[in-house]
């Protein structure tokens, strides 16, 4: 104890120079914008390289469940692709007709690869950030997605990095259908397991069945019709008893969320354009 005082006793006054240091330092980025906005951009550039490398040593470990999901995955997506070729085939007799449809869907998306370099699960607005922003073609209110499912939307942008919200918020409000049914609603979540969503008002008169996909809709200007969302688990009454209430478990496992894609709708500027133009002249109206 006595070395420990006589060596703070030798040295005070560097410890004196380095406390004046930082108060000197949180002086001046506090009180002017300038040096403030300067810091807060050079902070951001550190954090995202931090959360990046740590989310490359994260990915290198789960390489192999990863592999074993895309593997699952491909095979029910080449499942479903040769039961609709069949069936288009057997209804048409035009072996062609399949692959000018696939052209057709994909026609105006196109995909930006992005690796999640953090995350949360635990609040009530969780967040992503991915390693991609608008040097790199990424927009606000873009759609997001992993190779099992629905991820979430872009909310904010920078040159290199995107906040996105997920499903796993409460600001999230996904439109939906069950699969080969047609009804739909939105999705939404309530805090607690990051594995189930709800949908409400489902009408009374739908028929469908536990284990249903639900997928989305297509209804909104971000993701097309048809991305997996996840499959009817159970099945409430609402509270006035005039609709269902779905308890939907999520295919995307957001805990081991890695690699996602950004969606690029080319036609999503000009759909924007015209909604907004419809709520500009409801409001003139009014």
């Amino acid at each position: 104890m006595r070395n420990l005082l006589d060596f703070l006793a030798r040295h005070n006054h560097w410890f004196v120079f380095v406390l004046l240091e930082v108060i000197s330092f949180v002086l001046l980025f506090h009180y002017n914008s300038y040096q403030g906005s300067v810091w807060f951009s050079s902070a951001n550039a550190v954090s995202g390289k931090v959360y990046e490398w740590n989310s490359a040593v994260g990915q290198f470990f789960s390489l192999t469940e990863v592999n074993r999901q895309l593997t699952e995955r491909n095979l029910y997506l080449e499942r479903e692709v040769a039961q609709l070729t069949e069936q288009i085939e057997r209804t048409t007799k035009d072996s062609t007709l399949v692959e000018r449809m696939q052209q057709d869907v994909m026609k105006g998306f196109e995909t930006i690869p992005a690796k999640v370099v953090s995350s949360s699960l635990d609040k009530a607005n969780n967040f992503i950030t991915i390693n991609k922003g608008t040097a790199d073609g990424v927009k606000k209110d873009m759609g997001v997605v992993s190779g099992t499912g629905v991820v979430g939307i872009v909310y904010l942008t920078s040159d290199h990095y995107s906040v996105v919200i997920p499903v796993l918020s409460q600001q999230s409000n996904i439109s939906c259908s069950i699969k080969g049914r047609g009804y739909f609603g939105y999705l939404h979540w309530t805090g607690g397991s990051p594995e189930y969503a709800y949908i409400d008002d489902i009408p009374r008169h739908a028929h469908f069945k536990l284990g249903d996909y639900i997928i989305t809709s297509g209804y909104s200007s971000v993701f097309p019709a048809g991305i997996i969302v996840g499959r009817i688990k159970h099945v409430y009454n609402s509270e006035n008893g005039m609709s269902y209430r779905l308890k939907v478990t999520l295919s995307t496992d957001f805990a081991r969320l890695r690699d996602v894609c950004v969606i690029n709708d080319r036609e999503m500027d000009k759909k924007l354009e015209i909604l907004r133009a419809a709520e500009d002249s409801l409001k003139a109206r009014e």
